[in-house]
């Protein structure tokens, strides 16, 4: 196995942490969050890593997978991970053009994936800024609640992007009505 091209998510065993998950990759090591041991440094080249191979596919194996993307999620907002977005494929190597009222002004196009990106790094900013508002020590409850409807009208603000994004489960969403 050639365990310096492993991916996040890849399932591995320790021969000393015990079972882990891949939740960050840098250029000679792995960030994997093992079970017992929390979130820990591997050099990619360690021989105690072993790859977790899947045997016999089944239901419950698609469902873990579904748990383990959940994982990663909760990981990606709570320990500044991020990962690759999908552009939705209708849009894939498409162009914004943006048209000013002046038919004497020239049109300036954007080609879509460049405005994704821009986007999506508007909401990981985002995140941070609420992770660092709910962990920040010098302020009250009542002025976290306050910076926090703040940052969830954003959210509500970008939603007319959602458009662009392939997964509905990277949508933004803010204040929903009646709350």
């Amino acid at each position: 196995m050639d365990q310096t091209k492993l991916g996040i998510g890849t399932r591995l065993q320790h021969t000393h942490y015990g079972p882990g998950v891949i939740v960050g990759v840098k250029f000679a090591t792995y960030l994997i969050s093992f079970i017992h041991h929390g979130v820990k440094e591997i050099d990619k080249t360690d021989t105690d890593l072993e790859e977790i191979l899947p045997e016999n596919v089944t239901l419950e194996v698609e469902t873990t997978s579904e748990v383990e993307k959940s994982l990663l999620k909760i990981l990606r907002m709570w320990g500044g991970i991020s990962e690759t977005v999908p552009l939705g494929d209708r849009w894939k190597g498409g162009t914004m053009l943006l048209q000013p009222a002046d038919a004497s002004l020239k049109a300036k196009e954007v080609p879509i994936e460049v405005f994704f990106h821009k986007i999506v790094m508007a909401r990981d900013r985002l995140r941070v800024l609420e992770q660092q508002i709910n962990s920040h020590k010098g302020l009250g409850d009542e002025e976290k609640v306050n910076m926090q409807q703040y940052i969830t009208r954003i959210y509500g603000s970008f939603t007319t992007f959602n458009v662009l994004f392939r997964d509905k489960e990277d949508w933004f969403t803010g204040e929903k009505s009646g709350d």
